[in-house]
């Protein structure tokens, strides 16, 4: 069962107004969004859907406070992006978003612990409190006992975990994925997605997962679908259709 409008009146962790953006390619003017409305819901596993060029990459960079909106007003977890230094929105994202790529993004001449550890280090963080929450957070994604391999002796599923848990590593309010599962087999994408839902709701960080796979949309709360760089609709799911 599928209900298009919002049953609780919580404040959204993120709220986007009359957001536009656009590129240049050359000589030609791209425009990746239009008038883009949205609000996220906290709490919840999100994924916002649509065919390749939809503008889903630029929705979830300007979310997570990586780029700004030609026009338009966000807002992440009640604070307005427009308003922040480029210092200010690092400190932000240092400590309040975090980030999981298609890519994965780990560098490759640090091991597992050491690349969940450093966010933590760029936090200044203690060096035993963050090897501690670096060993926890492995264990948590199911790679106890892969702490010093390096991303080149493990798998794209192990790579990914590696990612996930880097991305909660200063415990984010949001969590963006961007097509995490796209360089994954079937199998090990579903279990990355259902490692992210367990993520979501061990932390009850809210989840935003960009995605054209049915079987993440399969998994989420709410499904945004964009088409053109424009908001197509918003499915908010019953917790039925959800578990069942």
């Amino acid at each position: 069962m599928i209900n298009t409008q919002p049953s609780v009146a919580l404040l959204p962790i993120a709220r986007l107004r009359g957001v536009c953006k656009r590129y240049r390619m050359g000589a030609t003017d791209v425009r990746a969004l239009h008038q883009v409305d949205l609000d996220v819901r906290p709490g919840e596993f999100t994924v916002i859907a649509g065919p390749s060029g939809s503008g889903k990459s630029t929705l979830l960079h300007l979310m997570g406070a990586l780029d700004r909106p030609d026009q338009g007003q966000i807002e992440v977890a009640q604070q307005n992006l427009a308003g922040m230094s480029k210092n200010e929105l690092a400190e932000f994202r240092a400590h309040r978003i975090g980030f999981v790529f298609q890519s994965f993004n780990l560098l490759p001449v640090l091991t597992a612990l050491e690349n969940v550890a450093y966010p933590m280090q760029l936090g200044s963080v203690p060096p035993a409190q963050r090897r501690e929450r670096a060993m926890a957070l492995l264990a948590a994604v199911g790679l106890a006992g892969k702490e010093a391999h390096k991303p080149s002796e493990l798998s794209g599923g192990q790579r990914q975990r590696v990612a996930i848990a880097r991305a909660l590593a200063n415990s984010p309010e949001l969590l963006i994925a961007d097509e995490p599962t796209a360089n994954l087999d079937r199998k090990t994408g579903a279990d990355i997605i259902d490692l992210l839902r367990q993520t979501q709701r061990r932390t009850g960080a809210s989840v935003v997962f960009s995605s054209h796979d049915p079987a993440v949309l399969e998994a989420a709360d709410t499904r945004v679908f964009i088409v053109d760089g424009e908001i197509e609709r918003v499915e908010h799911v019953s917790k039925q259709e959800v578990t069942a």
